[in-house]
Order: structure tokens, then sequence, then C-alpha cells
């Protein structure tokens, strides 16, 4: 899987991307769980960040796959 960071995430990171393995059908929750045990400095961003698969928002159905693509979309505001 490819992980996407952007803005703060992406500093707490360390890096722009990573690769990551993970078992299909992982939920959002296990997704979080093995970013933070990967970049401990994650942690600060989970309640606020939303997780992307493939380019659509991920909710608490969504399952991933080792060949997905995932972002990890900071907070925005608009005017």
């Amino acid at each position: 899987m490819r992980v996407l960071f952007f803005a703060q995430a992406k500093d707490a990171a360390g890096a722009a991307e990573l690769e990551m393995k993970i078992s299909n059908g992982a939920g959002v929750e296990e997704i979080w769980d093995k970013l933070v045990a990967e970049k401990p400095k994650l942690a600060a961003f989970r309640k606020t960040t939303r997780l992307a698969r493939n380019g659509e928002y991920a909710d608490a159905e969504t399952k991933f796959s080792d060949g997905d693509e995932v972002a990890l979309i900071p907070p925005v505001s608009g005017g």
C-alpha cells in the first residue's frame, strides 16, 4: 500500500509517502494503528485527519487492500 502525507502530517511522518504492507480487508482503525506504530508522531493527527482510499474518502466501513493508495487528508476550510 502506498501512503501519501500532506501538510503537517508530512512533517510528522518525515516523508511525503511510504510503502506499507497490510492485510487485505483492513479497516480504517487498523490502518491508523499500523501508521502510528511506524510513525508515532502521526498519533496527534488521528482525530482530525481523514483517510482517502484510491481518491475517495474512507469511512468506518471502508476495507483496504495492499494495492491501494491511501492519503491522509488534513482538515480543510473554505471561504
